[in-house]
């Protein structure tokens, strides 16, 4: 009865404002028009969003797509970033690490085959030069990274998933992080951000807000391999620092003595807490200091490096990175153990690339 009475009641309603109003208000307030919805005017963007759009239009010219083929038929794909009118790529060394054939795709869709022509696994960099360039290229501007503040906005641009051309937004999360990269080496000072980095977006640029070059994507911290809101950029003092290099030299020196060294887990295995020496390389600066390996015949460890410039290592990318601040040719002062003994030794940093 309720029920009947309510639709009665409706019925009634729906005559009398037609009777009173007219049936244009009936339809505008209980009906759907049949026809498009007018567009309600939006206005202008709002500042910020305006600044992102000129960003991203005045730096995307400059990023690229990579394709690479390995001899084995494997392909692979990244991002790089556009470094000189000479037609320099600066992209990650993974993005190009077995390629035997490279292609970079420019802003106007042509692809252009591309050689590798310096590497640095150290510090996951790599530059292609591109073997034609008939349009017209344009290098991205550079900053500094020195200066940089946790917080302030960053943004990243890349082809994830092959999806050329993306932009991505965030802060700078932390700073001073360190990466590892090959050969047990890492990366100090790295750009931590919670911009989305994807796979693809490897070797492209991190910018700051006024669209200058603050860092090189290289890495997420992923479970999935998916993003999730840790991603990491190489400095650009260390790029702008590395690039010239591999441009005139196709590698960049790396500081040594000459030794070889134990697996971490091997040491730790051992109860020790430093550097076993395994092997002198003969005629280095090693062997002329005078540290002794190991002999496993006799079971003896040798020499166990625990401190550099009275700096403790416990690794073989905190020893490295010790030498690479004293730098190739500085004398450094060695802490060694051997046998329950503790001495001083002097050596030289040498190139061992």
């Amino acid at each position: 009865m309720g029920r009947r009475w309510g639709l009665f009641a409706t019925i009634w309603v729906l005559i009398l404002a037609t009777v009173y109003l007219g049936d244009r208000f009936v339809r505008d307030v209980f009906l759907t028009d049949d026809a498009p919805r007018a567009v309600t005017p939006r206005g202008d963007l709002a500042a910020f969003e305006q600044s992102t759009v000129r960003l991203f239009e005045e730096a995307s010219p400059s990023v690229v797509y990579i394709f690479t083929h390995g001899g084995g038929g494997g392909a692979g794909a990244g991002s790089g970033l556009v470094w000189d009118r000479a037609g320099h790529v600066v992209t990650n060394f993974h993005v190009v690490r077995d390629a035997s054939d490279v292609s970079v795709r420019l802003d106007d869709g042509e692809a252009v085959r591309a050689s590798v022509i310096g590497t640095a696994p150290d510090y996951d960099l790599a530059v292609v030069r591109l073997r034609e360039t008939r349009g017209r290229i344009r290098p991205i501007p550079i900053g500094s990274s020195g200066d940089l503040k946790v917080g302030q906005a960053v943004f990243a641009i890349g082809n994830p998933f092959g999806l050329s051309r993306t932009l991505t937004t965030g802060v700078i999360s932390a700073l001073n992080r360190r990466l590892p990269t090959a050969n047990d080496r890492e990366v100090r000072g790295v750009i931590q951000t919670d911009a989305a980095i994807n796979p693809g977006n490897s070797g492209g640029p991190l910018l700051d807000s006024a669209g200058r070059l603050i860092g090189v994507n290289t890495a997420i911290l992923s479970d999935t391999g998916a993003s999730s809101g840790i991603g990491f950029a190489v400095p650009v003092d260390i790029v702008n620092r590395i690039v010239p290099r591999l441009v005139r030299d196709g590698a960049v020196p790396r500081p040594g003595i000459g030794i070889v060294v134990m697996g971490e887990e091997t040491a730790a295995r051992l109860g020790v807490a430093g550097l076993v020496v395994s092997r002198v390389l003969p005629g280095s600066e090693a062997e002329k200091a005078g540290l002794r390996a190991a002999d496993l015949e006799r079971r003896a460890l040798g020499d166990i490096i625990v401190r550099v410039n009275g700096v403790a290592v416990r690794s073989v990318s905190e020893f490295a990175a010790e030498l690479s601040e004293a730098g190739i040719g500085a004398q450094v002062e060695l802490t060694v153990l051997n046998q329950g003994q503790q001495r001083s030794v002097w050596v030289t940093v040498m190139d061992i690339s």
